[in-house]
């Protein structure tokens, strides 16, 4: 745990400075130093809205994916609003989080990428695929954590943990009524 918090001490200011730069990143973009936030809302198991760096932004979980709760065309897949639900419990409205960098900045959507920890250094993306809400979902360059996160998902389905036991895997729709 100490080792975490040293890393996040350490990369937070200067990994994060250029968060105004980079992918996506463009004239108007949040330029973060500290890599210190308060939660605003959880917008859904991997996305969350942050106040840093004088604004409000969206802020994308690196290296994660959690079933939809209200994707394209009203798509919504088995689990979605447990992980947005343990999304909200770890990082509830008015907390603090770190946020770390990788590689890129911003995805194609403009929201800044991060790895998250708690107010208590809780690395937050690997809790929720350790609990079975989330799956490994690695777009490179960002692959910092990606072998942890692997590991974390083979031990989360062998345990049968969360998703894997409501819904027998990642990406399943909710079940039309009948």
């Amino acid at each position: 745990m100490l080792a975490v918090v040293a890393v996040v001490a350490t990369l937070a200011g200067g990994v994060l400075g250029a968060c105004g730069r980079g992918a996506g990143g463009g004239a108007g973009a949040a330029t973060v130093r500290d890599g210190r936030g308060t939660v605003v809302r959880v917008v859904d198991g991997d996305t969350v809205r942050v106040h840093i760096g004088g604004r409000e932004e969206p802020v994308r979980l690196i290296g994660i994916d959690t079933p939809e709760t209200h994707g394209q065309g009203g798509l919504r897949e088995c689990f979605g609003k447990e992980a947005t639900a343990r999304t909200q419990a770890l990082l509830p409205a008015g907390s603090s989080v770190s946020l770390v960098r990788d590689v890129e900045a911003r995805d194609r959507y403009g929201r800044l990428l991060a790895y998250v920890y708690d107010e208590s250094g809780s690395f937050v993306n690997l809790r929720l695929v350790e609990e079975g809400y989330a799956v490994p979902l690695t777009f490179p360059p960002n692959v910092a954590h990606s072998d942890a996160f692997r590991r974390a998902a083979a031990t989360a389905r062998a345990g049968n943990r969360g998703l894997w036991s409501s819904c027998g895997g990642a990406d399943t729709p909710v079940p039309s009524p009948p």
